[in-house]
Formats: C-alpha cells, structure tokens, sequence
C-alpha cells in the first residue's frame, strides 16, 4: 500500500498547477501559512514553500490547523483535473482527438509571473482559465520572457521610469519539455543569417497546457539568446524575430511534442507565420501544392483582431521579410513578390510593407474582431482585401471578449453569489439563468460587502503611496499624512489602463474649474484614482501620464486625486474590486473592447464609459452611465470637446446625485438597484466562459470540420 502524501507534498503539487491561482480558498491557504512570506514574495506559492522545511510546515499546520483545508484543496484539485462531465466533453469533444493550438504573445496569468503588458494578455490567459474550466481541448503557445515586462516607478517630477527584473524559471511553476532520452527539447528556426534555437517549457494552467519557447541557451549566439528576454522590447528586427520564432517556433514546437493541432487560433496577428510553417509542413508530407496546403491550412485557422488603431498593427519592409523569412519561401516554392504579397492588401504594390495582420486575414477562414462595433470598424478598415464584397459582407465577424470569473471576483463578493445562485453557478456562468436570482440580494448585504472591498482598496492605495513617498526621500510628517488619504463615504472614481494617447486619461483635465468643484464640494466631494503605465517608447503617453501625476500633487486637488504607480494584475485586483464607478473615455471607435470595465461589474461597480467597445453594447440606461450618444463629429477635436463636457455634465447631474441620495440608514438604494441590475444582465454576457464557448461554436467546431450541419445560403 503506497504511503500517503506529507502535506508539503500535496502543497508543491497544487503550486505546480496554476489552478490554485483561481481558487480563492486555495490563495487564502498558502496566505494563512505566512501573510508577510506570502506578500514578500509576491504570492508565489513556490517560493513561499521554499522557506519551510516539511518539518517546520506540518508545525504551521498545526498551529493554524489547516491539515483538512489542506486535503480538501488538494482533492477538490484531483477532482477538478480528472472530470469527465465537462461542457467541453459535450459540446467540444472532437477536439480531443486533435486539440485547439492557441497562439498569443503574451498571457495574463497572475502577478508572479509577467509575460505580459496589459489587456491582450489578460485576455489571453482569461481565455486559457475559461478552456481548462470548460473542458476544452487546447494547448496555448507563447514565449518565455526572462525579464518580462517593465515595473514601473514615478519619479518626484512624475515621468516613468521602467526597471526590469530577471526571472528564474526554478522559481515558476514551469518544467522543461524533454525528448524521448530525455534530453531538453529544442527546436531551431532558420533564417538567412542563421539559425534560432530555442527550449521548450511546459506550465500547466489548470487542464490546459502552455508551452513558452526559450532563446536564452547556449546554442544560440548572444543576439539570441536575448530574443526572448523583454516583452515588446527592441526595435523592427528583434520583432520580426520573436514573431517568426512564436509563429513558426511554435509549430515546431508542437510537432515535436507529437501533437497536431486541428485548429489554429491566432490571438492578434503576432503569430501569423504560424500557418506558413503548417503549409511547408503538409507539402513536404502530403506531397501538396502551395494553393492545396493553403486551402487546407486556411481551413483550420481561425483570427482575432484586437485593434482599430493602425499603428496595433505590425508592418515590416520587405529586406526584414526575406532575411527572415527566406528559406521558409524557399521551402515553399514561392518567388519573392509572391511571397511578398501575402502580406499585402495589394499582393502587386510593392512599396507597401509586410503586414501580419494581412498575412493572418489570407491564412484564416474565420477572423473576428473582439466587439459589435470593432466588427463594424474591422470590416470598414480592412475591406480592400475583399475589393468585390460590399462592407457588409467582409468575412470578419465578432466576439466579445469576456473575463473570467473565479480570476476577478473577490471572495466577500463571492460569498454572496454562493448563497443567492443557483448551486454549482460557477461552473455555468456564460446561463443567463444562473444570474437571475442575483435581484434577490439584500441591498445592504450588498453595499456592506462593497464598501469592505473599497475599504481594502484604500488602505492598499495609502500603502503603495506611503511606499512611494519614502523612496522620494520625503519627510515622515508627510509620509504619515498618507494614512488618511481617501476617504471610504466619498465617491470613489477609478481609471487604470495603458497610458495610450486615443484612450484619453486626461479628458477630464479640459475643464479644470469643474473638475475641482467636483472634488472639493463639501458635501458630495468625488475622488479619483488613477494607474497605468505607458509603452516606453510612447513619450506623447508618459507625458499624458505626467500631467495626471502633476494634477495630483496641485493643492486644490492633493488627496483627492491620487495615481497608484506599477499598475499590474495585483494592483487590477484591488481597483476593479473596490471602486464605486470605473472610467473609461476612449475616442470612439478605437476601443477594441476593453474587459478592466467588465471585472468592475462582477464586484458590484458601476461604469461610466464613452459608447465604445463591451459598453457599446452593453449599457441599457440602468445598469451603469454613459458619456456621450455614441455618435462621432468628423472633427477630432470637436469631439474630444464634446465628449469631455458630457463626462462633467453626466458626472455632475447623474452619477453623483444617485450616489449621495441615501434613506434614512445612508443606504444609496437606488444605487444598489443599479449594481443588482449591472451584475444580473452583465455578468452572464461578458465573462470568458460565454466567449470561449462561442469560439467553440462559431470557429473550433466548424474549422474542424465537425458540424453536423451546414447549410450555405442561395445567392
């Protein structure tokens, strides 16, 4: 009879899945062992057990008496990864002969781990959360950034400054892919000037495996070895490179693990060369022509675009293309304008660059946008590559993109949803049923949990600035005055989000003597808290941050305005869970989506947005408020006039009245049938379940060939 685990066993197991990281009494586990460990090490599991022997953990253990918590959680994680009785099993399981590949160059997984920069990558590990909770077969492919993602500090005078911090993969819940003499694998990409190598590792997200490719080895010289240490880093070359080896690396990654793929989801066109490797692949195995393997390859790929915004969109001159991309045209026996041209909108216009967004469209049979009116939009920009379609009939659809639940609801929330939905909900959130009992909530059990969450996030947002204020040098006199920054009975309005120009943080700064009668009015006063960081390449985007920061230092606006620096998934956490109202002013349409506002919903927030993206779609009057009617002047500076006076007009003659209108318990109940109303109509629609599940059905499923019915129309 075999022994039974140590505890220290079952834990390093369940630290090695990032499961436990959408687990709440699993994360309140490993806290409870040491919260200041746990924080220290900014709760990663691996490295919070690396300080307790098995002898010294069994006595923790003890002491707080967590031995069934243990079991509990570790077989609730046995359970959860041998289940059969998925809705993948049902509705996805001829995908499980040949899985789903999802490519992406960039994942959102959890504070510790920092591939990426912000909502491509939030979505893409939201999606990876949702396919392990459905049961969906899919492996994700990405690249393992050393140094990942910048940290962001602000200095006194409040310009960015970024600092990179190297990654130990022993620290991270990764383990290397090996052969079958269990030798590392690695995989090699050629180019005209050599050859790239890289590892492969393997990081289990709950069901779903993700393999991140790994330049940094001996084989490769030290340009490459550093191709694979930052996030969005280097100039035109370095990204060709990191594309050519996340698209066509990752092929033969997958190859090499003996699993073929009978989809091919591209997440953004960064992994666009992905389909020319698969092509080369099935001529040279299935003896096929270029068009044959084109047709066939096209036939799996499905496409989603992320961005209105042109510059979204990579581009490169055609000598980075051939040096590249050289020997896989050979392989592929297309001259060079041919092989040019699929990344042209006109294959024939040679002064026009190489765009993988193009590339993506041509190798794909289903591409989307991520909104109804990015769908509009991606139709209208891109229609030049059907030049014999009316705009209607561009074969770019939509799906709107969603969060995942069990990531970006807090556990007090939780608790309600437990009691008020139906039993298992959290298993069928993408029902709109499972959401409608949430009415029933009891105002103030709501309201109570809600100004909990936002106490929590003003106690966190005093110790990030108090953090800051020390490292500036300042005076403990001023550092203590931050213990009393905010306060939890004012209106508390959040904005967080990269610092691009078109998003617009500044809006609110057009009119300045509103602005400060908002926050300084006696009795209903508004504050604001701001976060998000800027591309560092993006000067126009650090400014715009600085004038922020700049405000917030103003006396007339000193602790009513405040910007939290480093915004990241932890500091997301805290926001999206504990503001009163979310901001967001995009200049419409360039908003793909945007999910920050989505995440508000679930934690009983309410959004103020311009008609863009999710909300353009979403807001029914009643659930939430909204800037501007959604149409656009054809000048841009008319309409950032127009749309910053209706942000004051509304937050003036709307938001704050409903906010400050409390009975005789300073209950805001009409407040509260707001919140009810934005969660009960919201919830079921924008959350990542129902999004994978309509990739399954509208793209998996039919590009694997697996619909049993299909009927075209009659033109």
């Amino acid at each position: 009879m075999p022994r039974s685990k140590t505890i220290h066993e079952k834990l390093t197991e369940l630290s090695g899945n990032l499961w436990w990281s959408w687990q709440p009494e699993v994360s309140a586990l490993f806290r409870t062992i040491s919260p200041s460990i746990w924080r220290e090490v900014s709760h990663n599991p691996i490295l919070l057990l690396r300080h307790f022997t098995p002898e010294k953990l069994e006595a923790r253990a003890r002491e707080e008496v967590l031995h069934s918590r243990i079991n509990a959680a570790y077989s609730d994680w046995q359970e959860y990864m041998s289940a059969s009785d998925t809705w993948g099993d049902t509705h996805a399981g001829v995908l499980g002969f040949r899985p789903v590949a999802y490519f992406s160059a960039e994942f959102g997984l959890h504070e510790s781990f920092r591939i990426y920069s912000g909502g491509l990558g939030i979505l893409a590990g939201d999606h990876l959360k949702s396919a392990s909770d459905l049961g969906i077969p899919l492996v994700g492919i990405g690249l393992f950034y050393h140094e990942g993602y910048f940290t962001q500090k602000v200095d006194l005078n409040g310009w960015q400054q970024e600092e990179y911090a190297i990654a130990d993969p022993a620290d991270l819940p990764m383990n290397e892919t090996t052969t079958e003499d269990g030798e590392p694998l690695i995989i090699s990409v050629q180019t005209r000037t050599g050859t790239i190598h890289a590892k492969v590792w393997e990081m289990d997200v709950g069901r779903i495996p993700l393999y991140l490719l790994d330049t940094n080895i001996e084989q490769n010289a030290a340009e490459d070895r550093s191709l694979t240490a930052r996030l969005y880093g280097g100039d035109h070359r370095m990204r060709i490179r990191q594309e050519l080896l996340l698209g066509v690396g990752g092929v033969k990654a997958l190859a090499a693990l003996g699993i073929k793929p009978r989809v091919v989801h591209m997440n953004e066109g960064h992994s666009a060369f992905a389909p020319l490797e698969i092509i080369r692949m099935r001529m040279q195995d299935d003896s096929l022509s270029f068009d044959e393997a084109l047709r066939e390859t096209a036939a799996l790929g499905c496409f989603t675009t992320h961005t209105p915004v042109p510059a979204g969109h990579d581009r490169f001159d055609a000598g980075l293309v051939e040096e590249h991309l050289g020997p896989i045209r050979d392989a592929l026996g297309l001259d060079y304008e041919s092989f040019q041209g699929l990344g042209r909108v006109d294959p024939f216009n040679q002064y026009e660059s190489f765009c993988m967004t193009v590339l993506a469209f041509k190798a794909s049979r289903r591409a989307n946008a991520v909104s109804n009116l990015h769908g509009v939009v991606s139709r209208r920009m891109w229609r030049n590559l059907w030049p014999w379609r009316s705009e209607e009939e561009i074969p770019i659809g939509h799906i709107t993109n969603g969060v995942h639940v069990g990531t970006w609801l807090a556990q007090p929330m939780r608790v309600i949803y437990d009691r008020m939905l139906r039993e298992n909900w959290y298993v069928k959130t993408g029902e709109p049923k499972v959401w409608a009992d949430f009415d029933k909530v009891k105002p103030t059990d709501l309201w109570e949990t809600h100004q909990s969450l936002k106490n929590r996030l003003i106690v966190h947002a005093r110790h990030v600035l108090a953090k800051q204020a020390a490292r500036y040098g300042l005076s403990d006199e001023v550092i203590e005055s931050f213990s009393n920054i905010l306060d939890p009975q004012h209106l508390l309005i959040g904005f967080a989000r990269r610092f691009a120009p078109y998003k617009r943080a500044d809006l609110m700064m057009r009119d300045i003597e509103s602005l400060e009668e908002l926050v300084n009015n006696s009795q209903r006063p508004v504050q604001f808290v701001f976060g998000g960081k800027s591309h560092p390449a993006d000067e126009f985007g650090k400014q715009i941050m600085q004038r922020i920061y700049r405000l917030s230092q103003e006396s007339s606006f000193k602790g009513k305005i405040v910007f939290l620096e480093d915004y990241d998934i932890h500091l997301a956490r805290f926001l999206v869970q504990g503001v009163d109202v979310w901001l967001n002013n995009p200049r419409r349409p360039l908003e793909a989506s945007g999910t920050s506002g989505q995440k508000v919903v679930l934690n009983g927030g309410l959004n103020l947005s311009i008609l863009d993206g999710w909300w353009a779609e979403a807001y029914d009057g009643t659930n939430g408020f909204a800037i501007g009617d959604g149409l656009i002047h054809s000048q841009q500076e008319v309409q950032d006039q127009r749309d910053a006076e209706s942000l004051m007009r509304v937050l003036r003659d709307e938001v704050v009245p409903l906010y400050y209108n409390r009975d005789q318990d300073d209950v805001p109940l009409e407040w509260i049938k707001r919140m009810k109303r934005a969660i009960r109509t919201l919830g079921w629609r924008f959350n990542a379940d129902r999004m994978v599940m309509d990739y399954v059905t509208n793209e998996y499923v039919p590009a694997s060939g697996s619909t049993s019915c299909y009927m075209p129309p009659i033109s």
